[in-house]
């Protein structure tokens, strides 16, 4: 990517393709930048993935310390339920969901890309069986013992258990909605876009100039990979932090 995006088109054409980068990268990310607003859609993908993953990550703890920990009538019913909405095809529910959106008066806005996503099944799932695995019930027990109530217990005890599943949750959920393409490309416009439908705005046209598209991509990869280490770091950490010493 970094070799296209970085040459001439008519370069990347030639047999055999050069391997090392060319001094024309600047240049293509400035023609990027000039056809499409990527800035924009920088802004509104950091948005969007920014304000998914701290609910996700939020509420699928909470969602799976519930079913992990906690005793209550209807919870494997309630659990196979949220199980069995992963097997659904997401396609299946596009024209409902457009409908709800455009009756809400969202359809064009970010808010249409937030809403349907503030909560995965799959996060639900990935919480549960890991603080099934990692909080020992003895740690709750004593927390009842001193008087502790749900919230305060999950503040003060599950949280600094969970850090590193969050955390791992946390980065599977940002780049899912960096990289989500299909339904913001139905819900937004041009005037509006994520980092994706801009690059795809980017590619349409007759000819489209494969060393602009590789430039603005790469533009957009960039804060996917800053998370990566950042949120990398935190895995480790969190381990040490949370770690139960018997």
């Amino acid at each position: 990517m970094i070799v296209a995006a970085s040459r001439p088109m008519a370069e990347m054409n030639q047999t055999p393709p050069p391997l090392l980068p060319g001094p024309d990268l600047w240049s293509n990310v400035v023609k990027a930048i000039e056809s499409q607003d990527i800035g924009l859609a920088l802004m509104n993908s950091t948005i969007v993935s920014g304000v998914i993953t701290v609910s996700t990550v939020l509420l699928c703890t909470l969602a799976g310390f519930a079913f992990a920990k906690m005793r209550f009538r209807g919870r494997g019913v309630l659990f196979a339920v949220a199980l069995g909405t992963m097997m659904i095809p997401p396609s299946l529910g596009v024209v409902p969901l457009y409908a709800l959106m455009a009756d809400l008066g969202l359809a064009g806005e970010l808010s249409s890309v937030i809403l349907p996503s503030l909560v995965a099944a799959f996060g639900v799932f990935f919480m549960r069986q890991y603080l099934i695995q990692t909080l020992p019930d003895e740690l709750l027990d004593a927390a009842k013992v001193d008087g502790a109530t749900s919230l305060r217990t999950f503040w003060s005890i599950v949280l600094p258990i969970a850090r590193p599943g969050m955390a791992v949750l946390a980065m599977l959920t940002f780049m899912t909605a960096w990289n989500d393409f299909f339904w913001p490309v139905i819900t937004l416009n041009s005037s509006n876009p994520t980092v994706q439908v801009a690059l795809n705005n980017l590619g349409s046209g007759y000819v489209p100039d494969t060393s602009v598209i590789m430039a603005g991509t790469l533009v957009g990869t960039l804060p996917v990979i800053v998370v990566f280490l950042l949120l990398g770091r935190q895995i480790v950490g969190g381990i040490i932090a949370g770690a139960v010493k018997g």
